[in-house]
């Protein structure tokens, strides 16, 4: 048992309620997209979202209604979460919704390739040229690209952690920050959570494996752009904000990359998340320890994104 608060026991138990007997592949993403949307409320009153194509990619943007800053929008680049096999532009509107509204920022949600129709290095990949094309001026938004950061959850927080590290091997432009929420990294198999957390709510250390083995199928010798923990050199990389769960079986891959980003001199902020648990962020507004969660979040972006000199 994992002495987590009752409201976020209610959350979990809403979350399984739409597991389904179907384990296929289609079954599992219906059942995660029905879900999904059940956490999601409509769009904000006084948010634009659109939906166009950047690098070849479909991306999702939500823009403020306000006017545009005279420098162009600072700009949060958002990579879902799911496993890399679940999820989509839809999927991850709340949190979507929730930084453009609060921070009345720009925000742009990757719909990267999937799973295992799309193993890596499709979804990197996808990431990069998203990237690229924001940097090359693409796109209906005029962004500042002095203020720009990317973020993600779960597998998302993978690669934007992935994609901070391509940028730095090749010397191209990198983001002022990099957010990552319990970010999965591929950590070794021995790390205490993996066997702390092994059969944790809405993930346990089976899920974590079979979805990575999905992710790297065929993929051949491991890459860091793909487990950004087997990288060898951490500094020269964007500063921090990595988000862990209490109980989590990736808890630890994150607790792993803060302290190998600091002894490579990167400053890092790492948020303990005490009493959470992986996949938490959709229970916004019902239960407290998430929300400040979400305090500590909109601070930091807050930070990077707005008051930046």
């Amino acid at each position: 048992m994992y002495p987590i608060s009752p409201q976020l026991a209610a959350f979990v138990a809403k979350t399984e309620s739409f597991t389904s007997t179907d384990s296929s592949l289609a079954g599992l993403r219906q059942s995660y997209n029905r879900m999904c949307q059940t956490f999601t409320a409509p769009p904000p009153e006084g948010l634009q979202v659109s939906d166009f194509a950047l690098g070849g990619l479909g991306v999702r943007s939500y823009l403020p209604t306000t006017p545009t800053p005279p420098e162009g929008w600072p700009c949060l680049l958002y990579m879902h979460g799911g496993g890399w096999v679940v999820g989509g532009l839809d999927s991850h509107d709340f949190i979507c919704f929730e930084l453009a509204t609060a921070l009345q920022v720009l925000v742009i949600a990757i719909d990267y390739r999937l799973a295992p129709e799309h193993p890596f290095p499709a979804a990197y990949a996808d990431c990069r040229a998203v990237w690229q094309a924001v940097q090359a001026g693409e796109g209906p938004h005029a962004i500042n690209l002095k203020r720009l950061v990317v973020a993600g959850d779960s597998a998302g927080g993978n690669l934007a952690a992935a994609l901070c590290l391509g940028l730095r091997d090749d010397g191209q432009p990198l983001p002022n920050a990099q957010v990552l929420i319990y970010p999965g990294l591929g950590g070794p198999a021995d790390l205490p959570s993996r066997r702390d957390c092994m059969d944790a709510p809405l993930l346990s250390t089976a899920d974590t494996d079979s979805y990575l083995a999905l992710y790297l199928l065929g993929a051949g010798k491991p890459s860091p752009y793909a487990m950004p923990l087997l990288a060898e050199d951490f500094s020269g990389l964007p500063k921090a904000f990595i988000a862990v769960a209490q109980f989590d079986p990736l808890r630890d891959d994150g607790r792993l990359y803060a302290e190998r980003l600091q002894a490579g001199g990167v400053d890092v902020l790492l948020y303990p998340g005490k009493g959470l648990i992986h996949g938490c962020l959709r229970a916004r507004g019902a239960v407290a320890e998430v929300d400040q969660l979400y305090d500590a979040l909109l601070r930091y972006l807050h930070g990077e994104l707005l008051t930046q000199v």
